[in-house]
């Protein structure tokens, strides 16, 4: 009988941005075996992306301890060199280079240890590029999780394409959908109307088409006084996300003229939706969680519909549309059949669907003699010109093992050193979002 079905489900999410924080933590709590008290430690991999405390406010989600380490510091924790408790399972809430440096330095720390944890990876949200990167990055994990019967056939094509072993993909759904179903427009005298942009860090790039997208949505707000037009923001400036943004929406408004109508939001995406009657976005994630409580949902065409921007992912979803015909009234009606195949469970069924991944994890920690050593696609010998330089950029050596002058785990940074990290990260943010762009500028003279 596995430890989990007499004690609390001990896990353990290590993430580096506040989404892949919040898909973590959400994604460990579902896919933990039914009626089962899970312990939850969070553990944020120190980057440009750590998130800061307002982040994660927002998103919402608790745990029993949070600390920020280095992968280094992470994988003596691991290894039992805190003197932590063994988990049941890791969740690696990486990116994808992430994710394979944790794969490479928790093999090397696990040798020889059979009950080691189940280590669970998978993606935050639509993979509409680089797929075969990311995947063989996340490739020897006990379970890489596929957010909808379409990305699971992608994955295990992908998998056996190259020889690789594919029984780890496992279908499940985003783990933050939820929320009251659409109830339909409000009458007037309850609320206004309300058509919320679902803003995205990097998606447009430029600020042609960063400011293109502000101005129809102001113009969109004056020519519908009577509505509530709200632009939905991921982070402040200064901070990051997932993504880079280095001409954040704030600082764009600050040269518009913006009616009374509307204003910027920031908070938690399902509270936004609470209030939503249209939502309209380039190609973000919100449209999913939007779709699944079957709000009326828009991903735009003005830009084109292009792999750059990510909204080639909806082509056949029957949202796509601009902001004429919405200005004109138009409402896309999503198709039935491509809203099924992407997890979105608008009509039920979502509850279910964390069930294999449940069933697989309970296989896992009561299978005799413990679990298997974790076994990458990606090794010295199959990858000799690339591995080696993401483990580097984790300061772990080709075979796992820390490099010599990687940062100590046996005591936490001093007032100095935290002060010093800090800077860093300040410094970084603001050569991103001041420094580049102007050299970028100067670059086009």
């Amino acid at each position: 009988m596995p430890a989990s079905a007499t004690k609390a489900l001990r896990v353990a999410v290590l993430a580096d941005s506040d989404t892949r924080w919040k898909w973590g933590a959400l994604t460990a709590t579902r896919i933990s075996p039914e009626k089962t008290e899970i312990h939850l430690d969070g553990y944020l991999l120190r980057g440009r992306a750590t998130p800061t405390p307002r982040q994660l406010r927002e998103v919402g989600v608790t745990a029993d301890s949070l600390r920020e380490v280095t992968a280094v510091e992470f994988l003596r924790a691991m290894g039992g060199a805190a003197g932590e408790e063994p988990y049941d399972v890791l969740v690696l809430a990486l990116v994808g280079g992430g994710v394979q440096a944790m794969l490479h330095g928790l093999g090397r720390v696990w040798e020889d240890r059979a009950e080691r944890p189940v280590v669970v990876t998978g993606y935050v949200g639509v993979v509409y590029e680089k797929l075969a990167d990311g995947l063989l990055l996340r490739h020897g994990a006990d379970l890489v999780l596929a957010n909808s019967r379409q990305d699971a056939d992608r994955f295990r094509a992908v998998y056996e394409g190259v020889g690789a072993d594919a029984t780890a993909v496992t279908e499940v759904a985003l783990p933050f959908l939820g929320g009251a179903a659409y109830a339909g427009e409000p009458d007037a005298a309850d609320r206004p109307y309300t058509v919320v942009f679902a803003a995205q860090p990097s998606v447009p790039d430029s600020r042609k088409d960063r400011t293109y997208l502000l101005e129809r949505l102001i113009r969109h707000a004056r020519r519908h006084p009577e509505r509530e037009v709200l632009l939905k923001l991921r982070s402040k400036p200064g901070e990051h996300t997932t993504h880079i943004e280095e001409l954040p929406y704030q600082k764009l408004v600050q040269r518009a003229d913006p009616p009374p109508n509307f204003r910027l939001v920031y908070g938690h995406m399902g509270e936004v939706l609470d209030r939503t009657d249209l939502l309209v976005t380039i190609s973000s994630t919100a449209a999913l969680e939007s779709l699944h409580r079957r709000v009326p949902t828009v991903v735009l065409t003005d830009l084109g519909v292009r792999e750059a921007l990510g909204n080639h992912h909806f082509v056949g979803s029957g949202c796509l549309a601009s902001w004429d015909q919405l200005d004109e009234g138009h409402r896309p009606a999503p198709d039935p059949e491509w809203v099924a195949r992407q997890g979105v469970a608008a009509h039920g069924g979502y509850e279910t669907a964390f069930d294999e991944a449940r069933t697989r994890i309970e296989s896992l920690l009561g299978r005799p003699g413990g679990r298997p050593p974790l076994t990458p696609y990606y090794t010295p010998v199959t990858a000799p010109g690339y591995l080696p330089g993401i483990l580097a950029r984790h300061h772990l050596a080709p075979d796992g093992t820390p490099l010599p002058g990687a940062p100590a785990a046996d005591k936490a940074p001093g007032p100095v050193r935290q002060v010093v990290r800090r800077a860093a990260r300040g410094a970084y943010r603001h050569g991103v979002q001041r420094v580049a762009p102007v050299i970028r500028r100067m670059g086009e003279l």
